[in-house]
């Protein structure tokens, strides 16, 4: 009798947990048999069977193409209209100048950054001005463009970047060119990663009027570069998702590579937070000569504050070392044109004046050849290789490609420099002479070299970073020769991420040079910040 009511008892405990679960699983059902039918209401990207959206699905690509991009590249060059349509992605991507003109600034109004993408970049950058359109992007880039041109932080700048020169950068060089030195060989040592921590050290300078010294290469790699790194890399793949609802459930359960970003992002916030703290320590808008002080004049919130930190963390640290990496690369491959810089240098610059001084960077406008090696550099391999905008209404691109509302559209950089339409035949080769004219730079129109965008939202800090790129290749080159170990820049492999990264680095070794003084060899006084 006791054993029959204790089952009736349990009987009776057990019976709502197993309704309440069979309520649960019904539910569960009901709602997911309702998404599977709003799906195939939509018909999902993958039904269609064009080459194209098949060969993306499948990665077959990758069968032939090392990189993504460069099979988009192809894709270009085949096409005709230099545009072609990924389906699957409801993005059309182009390589056409015309059609580049008319986003950027024909149909300016109905090309923005768009909701979609806004969405993508979120958690990373939050309201920074990548992310942003309307009076929130006009606040910050009137702001920003101020502030980049007076005369006071452009002095600033020069003198930062010259410090970081002469104290850590062309000693650390010189550090690894005398390692191993027994054998005649320098040390190996990824020049990628160094550049990264130079440029974060500039920007924390300039932006934040903060030194985070970074460039202590006998310290471990700090977590916050790793952070900004994964987040970096986990939000540029949230774009490839064929529907975006999939990275969305996988954030809602806070799964895969979801948690990964939500972890990075923290230590990002971390970051951002404590650069905030230590500038309103250091006095805040009263007492900088940097950007975040001249922010934090006119914004109280900390979370947009810290959008706006990280946002030029990333447009200061990534473009800048994407864009010296992808040069030294080069430089490597082709030492006729270190050759021709030195010789330049020499010319403009004087042996009298071999040192980083204020003549130096003023000196730098006039180095012709500096610019378009640099430039040229760019053109094969653009910091940012792609920008999407969305299309706020329905039109018809220059090359007669209908567009709905909504469709992501993309001009990509980085094939554009591999187009004969755009450059002619020889578009595969790196020559700087391509932007000479009787010695003297002259530039392109910026819709057939959209590197640094163009029209509204053309990048506010291009002077800044050319400013401050020409410094780090005059520098570098005039006083080592860099060697690049089991790379090429015929045949780079990236690594994914809102900027181009090689992947696996830029394993290099430098070799001091000695300069020529009275027709006779000296050692470069590095003590001097050569």
């Amino acid at each position: 009798m006791a054993a029959e009511l204790v089952a009736v008892a349990l009987h009776e405990a057990v019976q709502p947990q197993v309704v309440a679960t069979v309520l649960f699983v019904s539910a569960a059902c009901t709602v997911a048999l309702a998404a599977l039918l709003a799906v195939l209401r939509l018909r999902p990207p993958w039904w269609c069977a064009c080459p194209v959206c098949e060969a993306y699905l499948t990665a077959s690509w990758a069968g032939e193409f090392d990189n993504l991009c460069d099979w988009y590249a192809h894709l270009l060059r085949a096409s005709p209209a230099q545009t072609v349509h990924v389906h699957v992605l409801r993005n059309v991507l182009t390589a056409n100048p015309a059609t580049v003109d008319h986003i950027l600034r024909g149909r300016f109004d109905n090309y923005p950054k768009g909701a979609p993408f806004s969405a993508i970049l979120a958690d990373f950058l939050g309201r920074g001005i990548f992310n942003v359109d309307g009076d929130a992007w006009l606040f910050q880039r009137k702001l920003a463009a101020a502030e980049l041109a007076s005369p006071a932080l452009r002095a600033f700048a020069v003198r930062v970047v010259a410090s970081e020169l002469r104290s850590r950068l062309i000693p650390l060089l010189h550090s690894a060119s005398r390692e191993g030195k027994g054998k005649g060989r320098g040390k190996v040592f990824d020049l990628q990663d160094v550049f990264r921590r130079f440029a974060f050290d500039c920007i924390c300078k300039i932006s934040f009027g903060l030194d985070p010294g970074c460039l202590e290469l006998s310290l471990p790699v700090s977590s916050f570069e790793n952070a900004f790194d994964m987040a970096s890399t986990l939000s540029a793949r949230r774009a490839t998702v064929p529907l975006q609802v999939i990275w969305k459930l996988k954030r809602f359960f806070n799964l895969g590579d979801e948690r990964k970003l939500r972890n990075s992002v923290r230590l990002v916030d971390r970051l951002a937070e404590e650069v905030i703290r230590q500038r309103r320590k250091l006095g805040g808008a009263a007492s900088g000569s940097d950007l975040l002080s001249r922010f934090m004049g006119s914004i109280d919130d900390d979370k947009y504050l810290r959008d706006i930190v990280v946002s030029f963390m990333l447009a200061g640290r990534d473009t800048v070392a994407s864009a010296l990496t992808a040069f030294f690369l080069l430089i490597s491959d082709h030492p006729e044109v270190a050759a021709a810089i030195r010789d330049e240098v020499a010319r403009v610059a004087g042996d009298e004046d071999h040192r980083l001084t204020a003549s130096t960077f003023n000196k730098l406008k006039d180095m012709h050849y500096v610019h378009a090696a640099l430039y040229e550099s760019m053109r094969l391999f653009p910091p940012v290789q792609f920008d999407s905008k969305f299309a706020a209404g329905d039109d018809k691109l220059p090359d007669g490609t209908a567009v709905a509302k909504g469709t992501r559209v993309t001009y990509h950089a980085y094939a554009m420099g591999r187009m004969e339409s755009v450059w002619g035949p020889d578009c595969g080769e790196f020559r700087p002479e391509r932007w000479l004219q009787d010695g003297r730079f002259v530039p392109e129109s910026p819709y057939r070299y959209p590197v640094f965008q163009a029209g509204a939202r053309v990048c506010v800090g291009k002077e800044m970073a050319l400013m401050e790129m020409k410094a780090v290749i005059v520098a570098v080159v005039r006083s080592f020769d860099v060697e690049a170990i089991e790379r090429s820049s015929r045949r780079p492999k990236f690594a994914p991420g809102l900027t181009a990264t090689f992947a696996g680095g830029l394993p290099v070794r430098v070799r001091r040079r000695a300069r020529v003084s009275g027709g006779h060899a000296q050692p470069a006084n590095l003590t001097q910040g050569e």
